[in-house]
């Protein structure tokens, strides 16, 4: 039976996925994850903040729940800045320059958004970290998961469960959660070509499957091609 393969050219490729909390981030980026290894693509996939043992520390230190008081707004994003050079110089260039494609969980996105439009942190401020943290390594393509919050909110309670801490990001009111959707919905509509909005509130698999025809096209578009053939193509 024949099967699709991929046939790679150029560089790699960078995906980030964004979106509240609840939407169902990790289980859609597992299952794309799963579809590009069947095609023989290697994908690498991490999260932010983390993805390297610094960064990973960082994490521990701004998600805990005690972290609301001592850290403010501004404190927090240049955490997040330094946790994100750590991890684009450590784990993202590396893998983009061996051809692989790059699944991140939470990008400068979530920065803008978290720590800029929902806590009024001055956009300059933020511009100027982001430019220090990515250089030039941004999101080939952004799958922005769009959900009502209660909805999501409800969702991660639930997949959680009620022995586990809750991280203090979703403690937040009901109110911030809706501006943070708000303004992700606004980069989306500012930045069409990179940013594409998906509905997260049908099943898995029909989330999955409009997440990989978004994907199959931007690869397409980025000279990444698919045949159908039972031997692996190589471009000499």
């Amino acid at each position: 039976m024949s099967t699709t393969k991929s046939i790679r050219k150029g560089p790699g490729f960078f995906i980030s996925f964004e979106g509240g909390e609840g939407v169902g981030k990790s289980t859609q980026i597992r299952k794309l994850a799963e579809r590009l290894a069947e095609l023989d693509f290697s994908p690498t996939i991490s999260r932010e903040p983390g993805g390297t043992a610094g960064a990973e520390a960082v994490r521990h230190v701004v998600l805990d729940k005690a972290a609301a008081e001592p850290f403010g707004p501004q404190m927090e994003a240049l955490l997040f800045a330094a946790a994100r050079l750590d991890h684009v110089e450590n784990v993202i260039k590396p893998a983009l320059k061996r051809g692989n494609v790059v699944i991140i969980d939470r990008f400068m996105d979530s920065t803008r958004v978290y720590q800029g439009a929902s806590n009024d942190l001055d956009s300059d401020f933020l511009r100027t970290l982001e430019r220090v943290a990515i250089h030039e390594t941004s999101p080939d393509l952004t799958l922005i998961l769009d959900m009502d919050p209660k909805i999501g909110l409800d969702r991660a309670a639930e997949r959680r469960g009620a022995d586990v801490d809750v991280d203090r990001f979703e403690r937040e009111t009901l109110a911030k959660h809706q501006a943070r959707r708000a303004a992700f919905l606004e980069i989306a509509a500012a930045e069409p070509d990179r940013c594409k909005v998906v509905d997260a509130s049908g099943t898995i698999e029909e989330i999955a499957d409009e997440i990989w025809t978004v994907v199959q096209e931007a690869l397409g578009n980025a000279g990444f091609e698919f045949n159908r053939s039972d031997e692996k193509v190589h471009h000499s």
